[in-house]
């Protein structure tokens, strides 16, 4: 209920924004509108987004509303890529909200990405480019998703060997 509520949020904002007159129209990069309207509170460019997010969100292959989708940098985007899944459509096909990608610096909302990945994990995806009017015609690596929820915590290492029936077992490390 509570993610479903920030979602909804997160789309109103980012509809505002793209309601905003030519003179109070604000240049957007990705990293800063994604982290505006997922609640996600990552810094820097996108490409470092995947390893910041160790230990502080949760990250997989699945994707949920909410969550942001994290490119890797390739040669014609550096920096990487952040965009936040606005629906789950199926399996393979989502909707994203996200800024600089059609047009620089402006905002697009539910705006389809499909994971063309062989595995069917979203390692390779492919997202709707405006000057088309349809998927472009690359296919981008990504890292997976990061949740905005926080990263699950792993039980701490064993120091002693653990005792399971009178049989001393190996020590356990994290």
């Amino acid at each position: 209920m509570l993610k479903a509520l920030a979602v909804r949020f997160a789309l109103m904002v980012s509809c505002g924004l793209m309601m905003a007159t030519p003179a109070a129209a604000q240049f957007w990069q990705c990293a800063p509108f994604a982290r505006a309207v997922s609640g996600i509170a990552l810094h820097g460019n996108a490409n470092t987004w995947w390893g910041q997010a160790e230990g502080r969100y949760a990250r997989g292959v699945a994707p949920q509303e909410g969550a942001v989708l994290a490119f890797k940098s390739t040669a014609r985007m550096r920096v990487g890529h952040v965009a936040m899944v606005s629906r789950v459509v199926s399996p393979r096909e989502i909707l994203l909200t996200h800024a600089n990608w059609s047009r620089r610096g402006g905002v697009e909302t539910d705006v389809r990405a499909v994971d063309v990945s062989p595995a069917g994990d979203w390692s390779m995806v492919r997202v709707w480019y405006g000057p088309t009017g349809d998927l472009g015609t690359s296919a981008y690596p990504t890292s997976g998703f990061i949740y905005a929820g926080t990263a699950p915590t792993a039980p701490a290492p064993l120091a002693a060997p653990l005792q399971v029936a009178g049989t001393a077992m190996a020590t356990i490390a994290g």
